[in-house]
């Protein structure tokens, strides 16, 4: 876990975790985590069809301090938070394979589809780059190079919609050129790409991931990747412990 994440990590919070098993083994990394947990009293949810109500219940009405999905379903888990009336943008915190904190948004393969919800993403992601210590600037990606414009509808759209996001938010446009950035909030065109540099990054690039901060909600709520590892969820347990202060 980097040093930045433990050092802010507050005592005596109640954090639920849940579980569902679609895959033999789901809910042996969410155990192990629970065990290795020793910042926090973690509760796990373990009600099958229920998970999802279970872990957003609890949550709701402040028997715990916060919330992580482990494994249960993020299907069921919007579903049931759109259904209660809730609005929100999910914003995930990364770490590269050199150790770099940052944090990315769209990351679900349905968000950040208009520019009205990437302003919304930018200003949410500003104020918990803050809350974790982190500078508040914003690097906005395109599909491509300035240089490239007439070459592509699709990345003539990308770059200026960045140029645009880039002067409205106070940000930056980057391009398409990851390996420039120097800000710790990236926001790329849309949330495929977002999922696609997750993947790559903590799948096939050795970094690590804490989970994805579901931002406008009244609680603490963290999103995880069912493909994540038992110390995978244990970071997601510290995130969700130093957001809910």
């Amino acid at each position: 876990m980097h040093r930045a994440i433990a050092e802010k990590i507050p005592e005596g919070k109640k954090i639920a975790i849940g579980i569902y098993r679609e895959r033999e083994g789901y809910d042996k990394k969410v155990m192990k985590a629970a065990k290795l947990c020793n910042f926090a009293e973690v509760v796990v949810v373990d009600e099958g069809e229920e998970t999802e109500k279970k872990l957003l219940d609890m949550v709701e009405k402040g028997e715990v301090d916060a919330a992580v999905r482990g494994t249960a379903r993020a299907s069921k888990m919007i579903a049931e938070l759109k259904r209660r009336g809730y609005e929100f943008v999910r914003i995930a915190l990364l770490e590269t394979f050199y150790g770099k904190l940052f944090l990315l948004s769209p990351v679900g393969v349905d968000e950040g589809k208009t520019l009205a919800e990437k302003i919304v993403i930018a200003e949410e992601a500003k104020k918990m780059a803050l809350k974790l210590g982190m500078n508040d600037r914003v690097a906005f990606l395109a599909g491509g190079r300035l240089g490239d414009i007439g070459r592509s509808e699709e990345v003539d759209r990308s770059l200026a919609e960045a140029e645009l996001l880039a002067k409205i938010c106070g940000g930056v446009n980057r391009e398409i050129l990851l390996e420039d950035v120097e800000e710790d909030i990236i926001i790329p065109p849309n949330g495929m790409i977002g999922n696609y540099i997750f993947r790559a990054m903590c799948y096939l690039g050795g970094g690590k991931e804490y989970g994805a901060y579901y931002a406008k909600l009244p609680f603490t709520l963290i999103d995880t990747s069912r493909a994540q590892s038992a110390e995978g969820y244990l970071r997601a347990l510290a995130l969700a412990a130093v957001m809910s202060e």
